[in-house]
Protein backbone atom coordinates (compact mmCIF):
# COMPACT_ATOMS: atom_id res chain seq x y z
CA UNK A 1 0.00 0.00 0.00
CA UNK A 2 1.26 3.55 -1.23
CA UNK A 3 0.98 5.98 1.81
CA UNK A 4 -0.04 9.27 0.81
CA UNK A 5 2.10 12.04 2.27
CA UNK A 6 0.66 15.30 3.31
CA UNK A 7 2.64 18.83 1.45
CA UNK A 8 4.80 19.58 4.22
CA UNK A 9 6.21 15.75 3.92
CA UNK A 10 6.46 15.88 -0.23
CA UNK A 11 8.35 18.94 0.54
CA UNK A 12 10.80 17.65 3.35
CA UNK A 13 11.27 14.30 0.67
CA UNK A 14 12.27 16.82 -2.28
CA UNK A 15 14.49 18.43 -0.02
CA UNK A 16 16.45 15.66 1.21
CA UNK A 17 16.31 14.12 -2.12
CA UNK A 18 17.63 17.22 -3.58
CA UNK A 19 20.76 17.06 -1.02
CA UNK A 20 21.46 13.35 -1.57
CA UNK A 21 21.35 13.57 -5.30
CA UNK A 22 23.80 16.55 -5.11
CA UNK A 23 26.15 14.66 -2.66
CA UNK A 24 26.15 11.55 -5.28
CA UNK A 25 26.82 13.77 -8.69
CA UNK A 26 29.69 15.47 -6.25
CA UNK A 27 31.42 12.00 -6.00
CA UNK A 28 30.34 10.22 -9.31
CA UNK A 29 31.41 11.80 -12.72
CA UNK A 30 30.61 9.12 -14.96
CA UNK A 31 28.86 9.90 -18.33
CA UNK A 32 27.35 5.92 -18.63
CA UNK A 33 23.85 5.97 -18.57
CA UNK A 34 23.47 3.03 -16.56
CA UNK A 35 25.67 4.40 -13.51
CA UNK A 36 24.29 7.56 -13.43
CA UNK A 37 20.53 5.86 -13.21
CA UNK A 38 21.78 3.56 -10.80
CA UNK A 39 23.34 6.02 -8.81
CA UNK A 40 20.50 8.41 -9.25
CA UNK A 41 17.86 5.34 -8.00
CA UNK A 42 20.44 4.87 -5.33
CA UNK A 43 19.99 8.55 -4.24
CA UNK A 44 16.26 8.19 -3.76
CA UNK A 45 16.20 5.77 -1.61
CA UNK A 46 18.61 6.96 0.73
CA UNK A 47 16.58 10.09 0.34
CA UNK A 48 13.57 8.27 1.37
CA UNK A 49 15.02 5.99 4.13
CA UNK A 50 16.09 9.65 5.47
CA UNK A 51 12.95 10.59 6.03
CA UNK A 52 10.80 10.10 8.95
CA UNK A 53 8.13 7.61 9.15
CA UNK A 54 5.60 10.22 11.26
CA UNK A 55 6.26 12.26 7.69
CA UNK A 56 5.62 10.15 5.10
CA UNK A 57 2.73 7.94 6.61
CA UNK A 58 -0.58 10.04 7.38
CA UNK A 59 -2.13 9.34 10.65
CA UNK A 60 -5.54 9.32 10.83
CA UNK A 61 -6.73 12.43 12.73
CA UNK A 62 -8.17 12.24 16.64
CA UNK A 63 -11.44 11.75 17.40
CA UNK A 64 -13.35 14.47 17.62
CA UNK A 65 -14.86 14.80 21.50
CA UNK A 66 -18.07 14.36 21.49
CA UNK A 67 -20.60 17.46 21.91
CA UNK A 68 -22.95 16.33 25.50
CA UNK A 69 -25.77 18.95 26.95
CA UNK A 70 -25.84 18.32 30.84
CA UNK A 71 -30.18 18.26 30.65
CA UNK A 72 -32.26 15.83 31.15
CA UNK A 73 -34.50 16.34 28.40
CA UNK A 74 -32.05 16.49 26.03
CA UNK A 75 -30.79 13.40 26.92
CA UNK A 76 -34.03 11.89 27.45
CA UNK A 77 -34.80 12.71 23.23
CA UNK A 78 -31.35 10.40 22.18
CA UNK A 79 -31.94 7.75 20.57
CA UNK A 80 -31.95 4.26 23.15
CA UNK A 81 -28.28 3.13 24.04
CA UNK A 82 -26.60 -0.36 23.53
CA UNK A 83 -23.23 -1.41 23.22
CA UNK A 84 -21.13 -4.42 24.63
CA UNK A 85 -19.97 -5.78 27.65
CA UNK A 86 -17.80 -2.41 28.98
CA UNK A 87 -20.54 0.08 27.93
CA UNK A 88 -23.03 -2.75 30.61
CA UNK A 89 -20.67 -2.43 33.52
CA UNK A 90 -20.60 1.78 32.96
CA UNK A 91 -24.31 1.79 32.68
CA UNK A 92 -24.98 -0.52 35.46
CA UNK A 93 -22.42 1.07 37.77
CA UNK A 94 -24.29 4.84 37.22
CA UNK A 95 -27.67 2.86 37.84
CA UNK A 96 -26.53 1.76 41.30
CA UNK A 97 -24.30 4.57 42.24
CA UNK A 98 -25.73 7.98 40.40
CA UNK A 99 -28.93 7.45 39.07
CA UNK A 100 -30.93 9.65 41.55
CA UNK A 101 -28.24 12.26 40.85
CA UNK A 102 -28.55 14.90 38.03
CA UNK A 103 -27.36 14.22 34.86
CA UNK A 104 -24.25 16.04 35.71
CA UNK A 105 -24.04 14.45 38.48
CA UNK A 106 -24.31 11.30 36.78
CA UNK A 107 -21.58 12.17 34.21
CA UNK A 108 -19.32 12.89 36.88
CA UNK A 109 -19.07 9.96 38.30
CA UNK A 110 -18.75 7.90 35.06
CA UNK A 111 -15.78 10.46 34.79
CA UNK A 112 -14.31 8.54 38.43
CA UNK A 113 -14.16 5.51 36.58
CA UNK A 114 -12.80 6.12 33.43
CA UNK A 115 -10.15 8.35 34.88
CA UNK A 116 -9.44 5.04 37.17
CA UNK A 117 -9.27 3.39 33.84
CA UNK A 118 -6.69 5.55 32.47
CA UNK A 119 -4.53 5.39 35.41
CA UNK A 120 -1.83 2.65 36.38
CA UNK A 121 -3.28 2.12 39.63
CA UNK A 122 -6.50 0.72 38.44
CA UNK A 123 -7.39 -1.93 36.30
CA UNK A 124 -7.67 -1.09 32.67
CA UNK A 125 -11.01 -2.09 31.90
CA UNK A 126 -14.27 -0.64 33.00
CA UNK A 127 -15.57 -3.56 34.51
CA UNK A 128 -12.77 -4.78 36.26
CA UNK A 129 -12.54 -1.20 37.62
CA UNK A 130 -16.35 -1.44 38.70
CA UNK A 131 -15.84 -4.75 39.84
CA UNK A 132 -12.56 -4.39 41.87
CA UNK A 133 -12.71 -6.03 45.36
CA UNK A 134 -15.70 -7.78 44.68
CA UNK A 135 -15.79 -11.10 47.16
CA UNK A 136 -13.65 -9.35 49.63
CA UNK A 137 -15.41 -7.83 52.88
CA UNK A 138 -14.40 -4.04 53.20
CA UNK A 139 -12.50 -4.13 49.49
CA UNK A 140 -14.74 -3.21 47.19
CA UNK A 141 -14.37 -0.04 45.48
CA UNK A 142 -17.88 0.55 44.46
CA UNK A 143 -20.49 0.48 47.07
CA UNK A 144 -23.32 -1.12 45.03
CA UNK A 145 -21.44 -4.62 44.13
CA UNK A 146 -20.78 -5.64 48.22
CA UNK A 147 -23.68 -4.05 49.65
CA UNK A 148 -25.11 -7.52 49.74
CA UNK A 149 -27.89 -6.30 47.77
CA UNK A 150 -28.83 -8.15 44.43
CA UNK A 151 -27.96 -5.82 41.79
CA UNK A 152 -31.49 -5.75 40.22
CA UNK A 153 -32.83 -2.83 37.81
CA UNK A 154 -35.91 -1.95 38.15
CA UNK A 155 -36.66 1.53 37.73
CA UNK A 156 -36.14 1.30 33.73
CA UNK A 157 -36.48 4.65 32.66
CA UNK A 158 -33.95 5.45 34.99
CA UNK A 159 -31.41 3.14 33.56
CA UNK A 160 -32.61 4.05 30.07
CA UNK A 161 -30.74 7.43 30.92
CA UNK A 162 -27.88 6.16 32.43
CA UNK A 163 -27.19 3.99 29.45
CA UNK A 164 -27.14 7.14 27.37
CA UNK A 165 -24.63 8.58 29.75
CA UNK A 166 -22.11 5.57 29.81
CA UNK A 167 -22.15 5.51 25.93
CA UNK A 168 -21.52 9.18 25.57
CA UNK A 169 -18.29 9.36 27.72
CA UNK A 170 -17.19 5.84 26.24
CA UNK A 171 -17.68 7.49 22.94
CA UNK A 172 -15.59 10.60 23.57
CA UNK A 173 -17.40 13.13 25.80
CA UNK A 174 -15.49 15.58 27.82
CA UNK A 175 -14.35 14.62 31.06
CA UNK A 176 -14.03 18.33 32.04
CA UNK A 177 -16.42 18.02 35.23
CA UNK A 178 -13.77 16.60 38.39
CA UNK A 179 -10.60 17.60 37.02
CA UNK A 180 -9.39 14.68 37.37
CA UNK A 181 -11.21 13.28 39.82
CA UNK A 182 -10.20 9.11 40.84
CA UNK A 183 -12.82 8.88 43.84
CA UNK A 184 -16.12 10.19 45.24
CA UNK A 185 -18.37 9.91 48.37
CA UNK A 186 -21.88 11.30 49.46
CA UNK A 187 -22.35 13.90 51.60
CA UNK A 188 -23.35 11.48 54.37
CA UNK A 189 -20.05 9.62 55.15
CA UNK A 190 -16.54 11.12 55.69
CA UNK A 191 -14.39 8.47 54.81
CA UNK A 192 -10.59 8.40 55.82
CA UNK A 193 -8.90 9.11 52.76
CA UNK A 194 -10.58 12.26 52.01
CA UNK A 195 -8.18 13.78 54.20
CA UNK A 196 -5.59 13.24 52.32
CA UNK A 197 -6.96 13.46 48.96
CA UNK A 198 -7.05 16.84 47.12
CA UNK A 199 -11.13 17.61 46.49
CA UNK A 200 -11.71 18.62 42.95
CA UNK A 201 -15.70 19.08 42.65
CA UNK A 202 -18.88 19.08 44.78
CA UNK A 203 -22.04 17.76 42.30
CA UNK A 204 -25.32 17.18 43.96
CA UNK A 205 -24.83 14.56 46.83
CA UNK A 206 -21.39 13.61 45.65
CA UNK A 207 -17.56 14.75 46.96
CA UNK A 208 -14.84 14.69 44.37
CA UNK A 209 -11.39 13.48 44.60
CA UNK A 210 -8.51 13.38 42.97
CA UNK A 211 -5.76 10.76 44.38
CA UNK A 212 -2.03 11.86 44.71
CA UNK A 213 0.37 10.82 42.56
Amino acid sequence: MIARMNWMGSIALLLAMGSVVAAETTVSRSNKPTERLGSLIGAEQRALNSISEDMVVARAPKKAAVPVNYDRTWIFNLPAASGGEQWACLANALYFEARGESIKGQFAVAEVILNRVDSRKYPNSVCAVVNQGTGRRHACQFSYACDGRADTIREHAAYAGVAKVARLMLDGAPRSLTSGATHFHTTEVSPRWAKSFPNTAKIGNHLFYRQPS
